[in-house]
């Protein structure tokens, strides 16, 4: 065969595998997360927005007739009408109460747990039983076994060295949901905290007592520093619940004394006094209270995770 044949020959075609676009290989690994992402909007998004165009009316359930749209009035009634700033300004008082006291106990018993003993899983197992307590029978537990005047734990205590027999819940009643909701949140940032001691440097500890440091200038210098991040996180992650509770109010003392926060006075417009719309705008406000700071705890979420990939 000659040089000219053997030219003319045509090389046989290379098949080559195409990739498929990658937007459609970006919806091929999303798909499976189709069916939940419509789940949670149909169940969460949807009945919001109805929530927010009904919010913008004067709807009152016992006159469906007479309703009319108000813009922005149920808003200014809501930051406007006493009862209802009173409700904001006790669930701001009810919310960083139980958040500072839960970070100190629970930056206490995480110190005290970072330690080794003896039986310290039980004890860790003992110490988170109260986060893990149904709201509701947490709050009636206070109620009925602690705080009864008749037959309570703190009564018959106070008795027992013959103290007074107050009735607590009358007397001191913002303290006393307060109290309760301190012993249920106090495990949680005991956890995050506990995490946070158990994640530091040791060397670095290590080198501050063989340069004299004492346990105070550690804890001062060295451990509060790691654990601001943790700090942050635990105080922002509470206030989120904390701003949303209802159980312990509507159960300790039905929103009586004082103690009615912005849930309860929600519940109370919308279920007793039949304000669709006024209870809309507060339940919106309080949606709104939680995403701001929901968004700065994602940002201290995104923080530690950088912090923990760098090392």
């Amino acid at each position: 065969m000659t040089a000219t044949t053997t030219a003319r020959v045509a090389a046989p075609p290379v098949r080559t595998h195409q990739q498929p676009p990658a937007r459609l290989r970006a919806w091929a690994r999303r798909g499976p997360l189709l069916p939940a992402l419509i789940f949670m909007i149909v169940v969460t998004q949807l009945p919001f927005v109805a929530t927010l165009v009904i919010s913008f009316f004067d709807w009152n359930a016992l006159y469906p007739k007479a309703r009319h749209f108000t813009g922005f009035g149920n808003y200014a009634d809501v930051l406007t009408d006493a009862s209802l700033r009173q409700s904001v300004w006790t669930t701001v008082l009810l919310t960083v109460t139980v958040v500072l006291a839960s970070l100190v106990l629970g930056l206490g018993l995480a110190l005290l747990l970072d330690r080794r003993f003896r039986g310290r899983g039980i004890v860790r197992t003992l110490l988170i039983a109260p986060f893990l307590v149904v709201p509701v029978a947490a709050a009636l537990l206070w109620k009925h076994v602690l705080y009864n005047p008749e037959y309570g734990l703190l009564n018959g205590l106070l008795h027992a060295v013959g103290g007074p027999q107050p009735d607590w819940i009358s007397n001191t009643p913002l303290l006393a949901v307060e109290a309760s909701l301190v012993w249920q949140w106090t495990p949680f940032m005991m956890l995050i905290l506990l995490a946070g001691l158990q994640s530091r440097d040791h060397q670095q500890i290590e080198a501050a007592r063989v340069d004299g440091a004492n346990d105070w200038q550690v804890f001062v210098h060295l451990t509060l520093p790691h654990l601001r991040r943790y700090l942050e996180l635990g105080a922002l992650l509470g206030s989120i619940y904390i701003v949303q509770n209802f159980d312990a109010v509507f159960t300790l003392t039905s929103g009586g004394l004082g103690t009615a926060n912005l849930p309860y006075t929600v519940y109370q417009s919308f279920y007793q006094a039949h304000e669709n719309g006024l209870a809309s705008a507060a339940g919106v406000l309080v949606v709104i209270g939680s995403i701001v700071i929901a968004t700065f705890a994602l940002r201290v979420v995104s923080s530690l995770f950088r912090e923990e990939v760098s090392r």
